[in-house]
């Protein structure tokens, strides 16, 4: 009786009453503006790296090389953020304060235990890591000097993607956007200074690029840290003594987190291997490919911020028991994360040459860059899809599908294809991507199906607006 009362006495979150159509754009705008600006960076970032005087197209092979394991770094923190943000804003529509306390604080403790292990990475594993996929040893010293940095710098970033998660599966999510904003601008506004080696400052190259990167994230961190210390001691205590370990709820944080960590890993394993199988072609290949991948993160970034809100709205409202709101959360979700995929495949298409005309980059790598925004943008309506399915199997525990699905848009599909095209089909090796995504959604189809009836529909039909 106790409990319950406890439980009752909770204040109303806006994920349980407000309408979720109006809901999934308030929660889900700041987040798509957030990386908006994220995806600005990157290019702002390749953008300033390709102006090296005499080494452009090389400092951004090394950029593209380096890539997979900055991923990696993101795919951690986004991958275990899905698992606190699931459960956390479970807990809290279950009215459990004390358990929403334990998994911010272990949370924290998880982020802390990342920045350990890729401390290390960047002390002993970037020189393997790099010669994994190239000889030229020009190219290996870029790659090495810009990896190590990222690394070794690394609280920043595992930091603030915690933090940034725990604002978000409280619905703060204009917080998280200012923070996020923040760092991106200072990342902007420090690249030149620290690349050519403006206001007085040595002239740094590709390590410039790198100390710009990591300054902007411990910025975000300290920020979304100050935020979540604020305001969200309404939702449960943020207190610091719960950052103790509790091995059941790292056990439950890990239950869906892993499963959605391998597959935002699968992205670094996928372009890992896209490296490896595009250098068959030429070192254009590779570096268009990177080029290209920091374009599409504008529409990207847009479709995983409308995935970002879907999954605790979903969550928060399944953990309540209210099942029209949890069909209104898969409804309108995926109807917004398609027409946002859909507007960035018709953008791309119209402005593929002034986009790709931004970066210094040798006329073989303009053009290849061209040709995969003309036909991988064609598969856009699949990836939107798959990203809401992904979404949506992840807010209702379902982090195995979701994972079965990214492997087959990432890996299982993709990088199959790509090897053939390589072989065969040269100037086509592109529809490797959009034909992954086709394979994907069809077997998202069967998976909704079987989730709708063993998940949703035995949701019991009691609601609250």
């Amino acid at each position: 009786m106790v409990v319950f009362m406890e439980k009752q006495a909770q204040p109303l979150n806006k994920m349980g009453t407000q309408p979720v159509q109006k809901l999934l754009i308030t929660m889900g705008l700041p987040m798509i503006i957030s990386m908006a600006v994220q995806a600005i960076y990157n290019i702002v970032d390749s953008y300033f790296v390709s102006k090296i005087e005499g080494i452009g197209d090389e400092a951004m092979n090394a950029m593209t090389l380096a890539f997979p394991v900055q991923m990696l770094m993101v795919a951690i923190g986004v991958g275990t953020g899905v698992g606190i943000n699931a459960l956390l804003s479970k807990s809290l529509g279950e009215g459990d304060r004390e358990k929403a306390s334990r998994i911010a604080g272990n949370s924290i403790f998880i982020g802390l235990c990342m920045f350990i292990i890729f401390f290390i990475f960047g002390i002993f594993g970037t020189k393997t890591y790099v010669l994994s996929q190239t000889k030229d040893p020009f190219i290996t010293d870029l790659t090495s000097s810009y990896l190590r940095i990222c690394c070794c710098f690394s609280l920043g970033v595992s930091m603030y993607m915690t933090f940034e998660k725990l604002l978000q599966a409280t619905g703060k999510t204009m917080q998280s956007t200012i923070a996020q904003i923040a760092g991106a601008v200072a990342n902007i506004i420090l690249d030149p200074i620290m690349i050519f080696g403006w206001l007085g400052l040595p002239k740094m190259g590709i390590a410039g690029a790198a100390y710009a990167t990591v300054i902007g994230q411990f910025i975000s961190f300290f920020m979304d840290a100050a935020f979540h210390f604020k305001y969200n001691k309404a939702e449960f205590s943020t207190s610091l003594r719960y950052i103790r370990p509790k091995l059941k709820i790292i056990r439950e944080i890990f239950a869906v987190g892993i499963p959605a960590i391998l597959m935002q890993a699968l992205m670094s394993f996928m372009t890992y291997g896209v490296n490896i199988i595009f250098a068959q072609v030429s070192a254009e290949a590779v570096t268009a490919y990177g080029v290209y991948y920091k374009i599409q993160q504008f529409v990207f970034f847009a479709a995983f911020g409308m995935n970002n809100a879907m999954i605790p709205i979903i969550g928060f409202n399944y953990g309540m028991g209210s099942s029209k709101r949890v069909k209104d959360g898969i409804k309108y979700g995926m109807i917004y994360t398609i027409a946002i995929m859909m507007i960035g495949a018709v953008g791309l298409q119209i402005f593929a040459q002034p986009l790709i005309n931004i970066f210094t980059l040798s006329d073989k790598t303009h053009e290849l860059c061209i040709a995969a925004i003309r036909i991988i943008t064609l598969g856009y309506i699949f990836v939107g899809a798959n990203i809401a399915y992904q979404g949506i199997l992840q807010a209702l525990g379902k982090g195995v599908h979701s994972l079965v699905l990214s492997a087959v848009r990432l890996l299982i599909a993709a990088l199959p294809a790509a090897w053939i095209l390589v072989q065969t089909a040269q100037d086509y090796i592109w529809a490797a991507f959009p034909f992954a995504e086709l394979l994907a959604f069809i077997i998202a189809l069967f998976m909704m199906k079987s989730v709708d009836r063993k998940v949703i529909k035995a949701i019991p039909e009691r609601e609250t607006e």
